[in-house]
């Protein structure tokens, strides 16, 4: 099967994959919150394990399964507070269990850095655990599950990602961040604003979990953290000279390579939702 799939364009690898995803995650929001809690859970920590593993090709030696460990307690945890399951307190777990990582590193004889992986640690953390966590809260609101507000903010994602694919690859002339991203246009990220505004209209019109307005809003603040959060990924992997953050997903690299725009685009989402709507 992976000969076979390899014998495919980039293009067809994207497509089968797209569509094999897109399946899986739209039975694991559709069926249940806790099928959406346990899905995201699971590629919350796939995806903190790659990066893990990535900056390990660097020379670096995070904690990477007691790190990943943590991040999946805060997932969870998360998902049982805004389901109404636990207490609020219940959050202060995560403050013995993240501090468990120095005395870890304590022991650690062999680590010449140990503050710089103990940084590297905490990093997984908040730049993968925190911003999965963070969509228990956009789907938990009130403690009631919203599944057409999970599903409309990938729509947006998933629109604004292909249109700027398909705008970049056949108008793209002006360069958007060559230094980070020598691939990315000015073209493209018109063509992925366009594709998540046709997105938006629609969700205004079929899904009511949030006003036109609101609908638009977010649409706007995904297009925009979502591409700075490919830039950011971009920057990470040029950092340690690689070009895709693993191979698990064919034709769409790795984990980190697939959510690296959602990654930046939940903490705003969520700010504005709590703030504003």
């Amino acid at each position: 099967m992976k000969d076979h799939l390899n014998r495919m364009s980039n293009l067809q690898q994207r497509v089968i994959a797209a569509a094999v995803g897109v399946l899986i995650i739209l039975f694991g929001i559709w069926y249940s919150d806790w099928t959406f809690a346990l899905l995201f859970c699971a590629i919350s920590a796939l995806t903190q394990l790659e990066f893990y593993k990535l900056l390990g090709l660097d020379g670096n030696q995070p904690l990477t399964y007691y790190g990943t460990a943590v991040g999946c307690l805060i997932c969870l945890l998360t998902y049982l507070i805004e389901k109404q399951i636990v207490d609020y307190d219940s959050y202060f777990l995560i403050c013995p269990a993240a501090s468990m990582i120095f005395l870890i590193k304590l022991y650690k004889k062999r680590d010449l850095k140990p503050f710089t992986n103990i940084g590297f640690t905490f990093l997984g953390l908040i730049y993968v655990a925190v911003p999965f966590a963070l969509l228990n809260v956009l789907a938990l609101r009130g403690g009631t599950y919203h599944p057409g507000l999970m599903l409309g903010c990938l729509l947006l994602l998933w629109a604004s990602d292909i249109g700027a694919y398909f705008a970049g690859t056949k108008f793209g002339r002006r360069k958007l961040f060559e230094r980070v991203s020598p691939k990315k246009s000015w073209e493209g990220s018109v063509g992925g604003a366009v594709a998540a505004a046709v997105i938006a209209f629609f969700l205004t019109i079929y899904v009511d979990d949030l006003r036109p307005w609101e609908w638009y809003c977010v649409g706007a603040i995904i297009v925009v953290t979502g591409t700075y959060g490919d830039l950011v990924e971009s920057l990470f992997k040029r950092s340690i000279a690689i070009k895709d953050s693993g191979s698990t997903i064919p034709g769409h690299g790795g984990f980190l390579d697939r959510f690296d725009g959602l990654l930046l685009a939940a903490p705003f989402i969520i700010t504005f939702l709590k703030l504003f709507a």
